[in-house]
């Protein structure tokens, strides 16, 4: 016979070795490999944060820019004349261009109108309720600034400018007035503020269709600029907003505006920056856009910067409708990324290694589980082997090695059961019967218990006359009279064929024995339900019951079976010598 303790400790090596082994070469290969996957992964992730870093700006730059032309259409919509004057026309305008900037508060809170005239009119909105009117009637006066609240607010006197302001001499006016649908003038520097601006504008036509004036609205590019610079990049990554001619809108690294002498404001370009990364990327920017067949949408290239950095770097071009041309460009150094790298690789030895310990301790813990409930799984099938059909499996896991041994334990219930009538089968009734045998000392004063033996009769004749089909029915309906007759903890069994026997599991002497041996005859001679209605007065049914009391017709259980048959024969003889048998009658014959 197998060793069962050698079997165990191969099989805990061959579970165990390899297992081992993969952890450690896994660890060792994470390790060996993150170097290079790092280093590889460099290129792959700075692209995508360029590139969707480079999204968010342009996200950012349609969210300014998106509303501008809805904002006119409402101030004037397409189709609708102006007068030459605006001198009457002030109380309208200025309800339309209310409406027309609650339409995109943020940034297009201003809209203004100047004709050929020189007049001026415009609404700027402080807040969802404060607004401001702009207005000028006469092209030698100096605007004049009203505060009201609401659309129809009463208008108060607020300040006067000092400059003179000719909306014609404006770029707003001369770009729209030039044009026939809405156009972009190029960024400045506003009169008011000193801040970049980038205007809108559309013209306007008079009742006979000739030019009168233009519409615009303001897109102040503080926030944009604001926002490029609170971008998070990189350590020492940047990102800026240029035009094509290379002047700066936004940027996170350096200035866009510069104050002169006479403390006025000026526009700074790309290569006035100050940052040599600035100037060399938008270089390298324009390159490529100048090259026959360069792609639209975001792109990724490298390059280096004058100190020898390799740079990640990604621009797109920004476009409308309306002729506005911007570029937005993210650049990264290499090194950026490349300094954790190393000190990633060492932290990952250190994980891995701690990880592999832990792993190894784990696979071990659930290996060495594994085993034992496949040697109790092998110590259980070498014990049904040995004829012991209910030894214990005891293994509840939820896995496969659970699922086997409920497969397991079923296996052990059919090898218990008779497969027609679901009783208990010779095997399960001899294992029970030798088990209560064990279990009780023979001793005066211990609880008794019981073996019937019941053949029944005249089962051949019902299989010759109505078929085996109907022999079976007769089989489970005595296997279920047999059961309702006895009690819950009394084990009924079929032995074979028509025989069955039961192990009443406590009686309380021969009296008692006698009463249930009656009870059970008594419920075999009832008509038998299997075979029909037309039949059952026909059929003449019952069994011989012999029994046998522990420990007085026997201590074993061989003996106490033996005893049981010998007298359910003898009963059934002398029924025989009484002629208390006889053939199988039908109903017809009962009937003549």
């Amino acid at each position: 016979m197998l060793d069962k303790e050698k079997f165990r400790l191969s099989l805990r090596q061959v579970l165990t070795i390899p297992y081992v082994a993969l952890v450690l070469a896994l660890a060792l290969t994470i390790v060996g490999l993150s170097y290079v996957a790092g280093s590889r992964a460099v290129d792959t992730v700075s692209s995508h944060l360029l590139l969707e870093t480079v999204g968010r700006i342009g996200q950012s730059v349609d969210r300014h820019i998106l509303g501008s032309g809805a904002v006119l259409e409402a101030a004037f919509p397409d189709g609708m004349p102006v007068s030459p004057t605006i001198d009457a026309d002030i109380e309208s305008l200025r309800s339309r261009f209310w409406i027309a900037t609650s339409l995109h508060l943020d940034p297009n809170n201003y809209v203004y109108f100047g004709n050929r005239l020189g007049q001026g009119i415009g609404v700027y909105r402080h807040s969802r309720t404060e607004g401001e009117l702009r207005i000028k009637l006469k092209p030698a006066e100096m605007r004049t600034f009203y505060r009201f609240t609401g659309i129809d607010g009463k208008l108060a006197f607020h300040s006067r400018e000092s400059k003179l302001f000719d909306p014609r001499t404006r770029p707003w006016y001369e770009a729209g007035a030039t044009r026939s649908a809405h156009t972009w003038t190029a960024v400045y520097i506003d009169f008011s503020t000193a801040d970049l601006v980038a205007t809108r504008a559309r013209r306007v036509l008079g009742p006979r269709g000739e030019f009168e004036g233009v519409v615009a609205t303001d897109v102040s590019l503080r926030a944009l600029n604001e926002f490029v610079s609170r971008l998070p990049v990189s350590r020492h990554g940047l990102a800026f907003i240029v035009e094509p001619d290379g002047e700066l809108i936004a940027s996170s690294a350096s200035a866009n505006v510069k104050l002169m002498a006479d403390g006025s404001k000026t526009r700074l370009s790309a290569s006035e920056s100050g940052n040599p990364v600035i100037a060399t990327a938008y270089d390298e920017v324009r390159k490529r856009l100048a090259e026959p067949g360069s792609k639209s949408g975001a792109q990724t290239f490298d390059f280096r910067a004058p100190d020898g950095q390799v740079i990640h770097a990604a621009y797109d071009r920004l476009r409308d409708d309306a002729g506005l041309e911007w570029l937005t460009v993210v650049a990264m150094p290499r090194g950026d990324f490349m300094a954790g790298v190393t000190g990633n690789v060492v932290r990952m030895a250190v994980l891995s290694a701690l990880a592999a310990l832990v792993a190894i301790a784990i696979g071990l813990r659930i290996l060495s589980w594994v085993a034992r409930d496949l040697k109790h799984l092998s110590e259980a099938a070498l014990q049904v082997g040995d004829g012991q059909l209910n030894w214990p499996v005891g293994i509840k896991r939820p896995d496969e090695i659970g699922q086997l041994a409920r497969s397991f334990e079923t296996m052990q219930q059919r090898l218990q059961t008779d497969a027609l009538t679901s009783l208990a089968n010779r095997e399960a009734f001899m294992l029970r019967l030798r088990q209560k045998v064990g279990q009780s000392s023979g001793r005066p004063g211990d609880e008794g218990f019981a073996v019937l033996f019941i053949d029944l009769n005249r089962f051949k004749h019902i299989n010759d006359h109505f078929g085996h089909e109907a022999g079976d029915r007769v089989l489970i309906e005595v296997a279920q009279r047999l059961r309702n007759a006895v009690r819950s903890g009394d084990l009924v069994a079929r032995l074979s064929g028509d025989e069955f026997v039961i192990l009443l599991d406590r009686v309380d002497g021969r009296e008692d024995l006698e009463r249930v041996r009656q009870e059970i005859e008594a419920s075999l001679k009832e008509p038998l339900m299997a075979l029909g209605k037309e039949v059952l007065d026909g059929i003449d049914f019952g069994g011989s019951v012999g029994e046998a009391i522990y420990p007085d017709d026997g201590t074993d259980a061989e003996s106490l079976l033996k005893k049981a048959d010998r007298r359910m024969y003898g009963q059934k003889f002398a029924e025989r010598a009484q002629g208390s048998a006889h053939p199988l009658r039908r109903a017809s014959d009962q009937r003549k």
